[in-house]
């Protein structure tokens, strides 16, 4: 009877579901009433950077703890690069959002992007020990999917980084001030000159007037902010050549865990052990589908302000990261037990 109490489990995986399942409906709410508005309120990016934070936290806590049982039946290093995936992206977070939020900057590369693809490695990882320690015999049929989904995410991932006229870049576009002159030929140029009154005329022996120079407005520039420390700026401006190459590797990330995600759910169809791993698989395509969202956006939107509604994903993805941890863990120490009772 001790060790049947000890080896019960202090969190039990009903209220993590329940509590993971309130935390994604807090966030969905969250992001529809602050999304729509224009530009983004303090609170909303504060708010949502910490539903964000925290889900990934506790998804981290949950697979920390999964690694720290014996009894986990699907190996504990697997649940330990998924914790190490979770806190990186936590820690990627936790800078970005400082980047935004306190120096009000959206560099193209910051320190938080090498916490980012440490996440895709770790949790490709973690999947992929997750397959090989299945020992997975996939049918022709089945690798027709998973090839096809591949193909597929390849597809949209070169669509939404390349495809359409847009030529805009990521991050924020640089406008210069300047005043509408009449003689650009515009329709405002033109109904300025129709409504200004005539100029004097001008004794011959009297030089013309220099032309009124336009006023210079002593603003920072969209990347610029006073709050933020000189050396910032300059590691700003340093890693501001490496967008393109990260770029490429946030869309190989991508791709890996969409495929990785789909292999999951054929290794791990049937079987006692599947409702867990259907969990981890959803979560990584709910990572998937708010990734592409932000690449499409910052590819085709000038100015895009981080918040818009399929960035609840992520939020979602650590909410069934959570629920695949507890169902694991649940499961595993509950199979043990009962091995135990019957010998």
């Amino acid at each position: 009877m001790s060790d049947t109490r000890r080896s019960k489990p202090r969190i039990s995986v009903q209220l993590v579901i329940i509590l993971s399942a309130l935390w994604g409906v807090v966030s969905l709410i969250v992001f529809l009433l602050g999304s729509p508005i224009s530009p983004r309120p303090q609170w909303y990016g504060i708010a949502t950077y910490a539903l964000e934070n925290l889900a990934f936290l506790g998804a981290a806590l949950l697979c920390l703890r999964n690694w720290g049982s014996s009894q986990i039946v699907s190996g504990r290093g697997v649940w330990l690069l998924f914790a190490i995936g979770m806190l990186s992206y936590f820690m990627g977070n936790l800078i970005l959002g400082w980047w935004e939020l306190v120096w009000n900057l959206s560099p193209d590369v910051s320190p938080a992007d090498f916490f980012y693809l440490l996440t895709y490695v770790a949790l490709g990882v973690g999947m992929l020990l997750a397959v090989v320690s299945k020992r997975l015999s996939l049918t022709i049929v089945q690798y027709g999917i998973v090839i096809a989904i591949a193909v597929a995410g390849i597809g949209l991932a070169y669509y939404v980084s390349y495809g359409g006229s847009n030529d805009s870049v990521r991050g924020p576009t640089l406008i210069p001030v300047a005043v509408a002159s009449p003689a650009a030929g515009s329709a405002v140029g033109q109904m300025a000159i129709a409504q200004a009154p005539e100029a004097p005329a001008l004794p011959d022996d009297q030089p013309a007037p220099a032309p009124p120079t336009p006023p210079v407005i002593d603003a920072p520039l969209p990347d610029e902010s006073p709050n933020a420390p000189p050396w910032v700026l300059g590691l700003n401006s340093a890693l501001a050549p490496f967008a393109d190459p990260v770029g490429l590797l946030y869309v190989a990330g991508d791709i890996f865990l969409l495929v990785m995600a789909t292999i999951l759910l054929l290794a791990f169809w049937g079987g006692r052990f599947s409702m867990s791993w259907r969990f981890i698989a959803a979560a990584a395509f709910s990572f998937y589908i708010a990734d592409i969202w932000f690449a499409y956006a910052i590819s085709k939107f000038e100015n895009y302000e981080t918040g818009e509604l399929p960035e609840v994903f992520w939020i979602f993805s650590a909410v069934l990261f959570s629920i695949g941890a507890a169902l694991e863990y649940n499961l595993s120490t509950r199979s043990r037990r009962g091995i135990r009772r019957r010998s």
